[in-house]
Formats: C-alpha cells, sequence, structure tokens
C-alpha cells in the first residue's frame, strides 16, 4: 500500500510503526450545529481506511476527537439559554445518528477537547518556556509562527503563502499578524463553564493545540496516521 506523505509530498510505501499494528488521529467535529457534507466525508473517509487496515489483518487503533468548546459553541450555548456540556450534547446525539446512518463504525476513542483541558495547558506551558509561545497583551497566549524554522513543513507553505486573518479576525496584539492563539483569556460576558484556571489566569486553549494533547495522550508522541484538516 502506498499513502501520500504530507512531508516528502508523495506517495511513499506504507510501513506501519508496530508490525500488525496502526494507529491513528482524525481531527473529528466541533459540535456547534448539525453535520454538514463535509463531516460525512471524513466519517466515511476515515472509516474506509480504518476497515481496509482490518481486512488485511491490521490491529487499528482509530482515535476522531470532539471538538466540544470553542467561540460559536459558547455564543450559540449563550444565546439558547443553555450550558456548555448540554448544548455540545445535544449535537453530539445528532453526530451519531448521522454516523450510524451512514453505517460508519465507531472510532475505538472518542475524546473531547473539555476532556484535555489539562494536557493542553501543560502543552502551552512548555511551549512558551521554550520561547515559541508568549503572553500577549489581551491575556491570550500565542505561538510565535517566526519562531519555529520547520513551519509549513507539513503543509508545503512557506510562511510567506501564509493567509492572515482567513480563519479569525486579525488581533493588533500579536507580536506578528501570522501568530495564533493558543490559549484563550477569559472574557467579560463568558459562562463560567466556558473558561478553566490555570497558571495564564482564567481561559480555554484555542483550537490547534487540542489535537496535540489528546493524540499525544491516547496514541503517544509516534503514531501511524494524522488525518483531518485540509
Amino acid at each position: 500500500m502506498k499513502i501520500f506523505n504530507s512531508l516528502t509530498r508523495k506517495k511513499d510505501e506504507f510501513c506501519s510503526l508496530k508490525p500488525g499494528q496502526i494507529s491513528m488521529y482524525v481531527c473529528g467535529m466541533t459540535v456547534y450545529d448539525l453535520c454538514h457534507i463535509g463531516h460525512a466525508r471524513v466519517m466515511v473517509f476515515f472509516d474506509l481506511v480504518k476497515r481496509w487496515f482490518e481486512a488485511k489483518g491490521f490491529e487499528v487503533t482509530y482515535v476522531r476527537n470532539i471538538t466540544d468548546i470553542d467561540d460559536k459553541i459558547i455564543q450559540r450555548a449563550v444565546g439558547k439559554n443553555m450550558g456548555i456540556k448540554a448544548y455540545t450534547d445535544m449535537y453530539v446525539k445528532e453526530m451519531h445518528k448521522d454516523e450510524k446512518s451512514l453505517f460508519v463504525q465507531k472510532p475505538s476513542f472518542e475524546p473531547r477537547a473539555t476532556e484535555y483541558i489539562t494536557e493542553m495547558v501543560e502543552l502551552i506551558e512548555k511551549l512558551v518556556e521554550k520561547k515559541y509561545g508568549y503572553i500577549s497583551e489581551t491575556g491570550d497566549v500565542n505561538f510565535s509562527v517566526r519562531s519555529f524554522g520547520d513551519y509549513g513543513k507539513l503543509s508545503g507553505k512557506s510562511v510567506k503563502e501564509l493567509r492572515v486573518g482567513s480563519r479569525v479576525s486579525i488581533d493588533d496584539k500579536k507580536k506578528d499578524p501570522l501568530d495564533f492563539v493558543l490559549r484563550k483569556s477569559a472574557k467579560q460576558g463568558e459562562p463560567d463553564d466556558a473558561m478553566w484556571q490555570s497558571t495564564f489566569g482564567a481561559g480555554r486553549p484555542g483550537w490547534h493545540i487540542e489535537c496535540s494533547a489528546m493524540s499525544n495522550s491516547i496514541l503517544g508522541k509516534r503514531f501511524d496516521i494524522h488525518g483531518g484538516g485540509a
């Protein structure tokens, strides 16, 4: 079997880290609303990958996360006068209905971001300690893109090619417009269940760091396949 290798930018012969075993992590759904066709693609495609390996005799550990805290979730839960967990539970239930209707098997693990806050904070602390992250005037902790020489190596894009503000509004408190948030400080008016205490004060991790924390915790620092995103 050949698989596209994001680092070499070509199809390479696939060889698992452990003979007869496959470890796979996939970026899953952000449950602020009902699933759409793109989510269905993620469910079906990686279910197919898992089944193919199993049919070939591999033992597969498949992790697909749930992002159950972000700006949209907070805004919509507050708008409906609901707690964060009650709101996200509602859409996780609907997601599982969609999964069943598509005949998709459940992953081995389905971790939620809110269950790994401690692990995320520990990673963020390490990044700040190593000067890859910094605390801005707003109290947010940002990743310094230009401090990491290999940034863009997996996406195949140089720092010069990156677009600023394509997913979030530009924050003029950042040292560089390309920097992104690792941890957001608590904002006025946000509910108590949308923030956690840490060495950085009250706040919550950003979506960039959650998959690193969950994959490391469940599969270890090295695993075979990371899927999702683009």
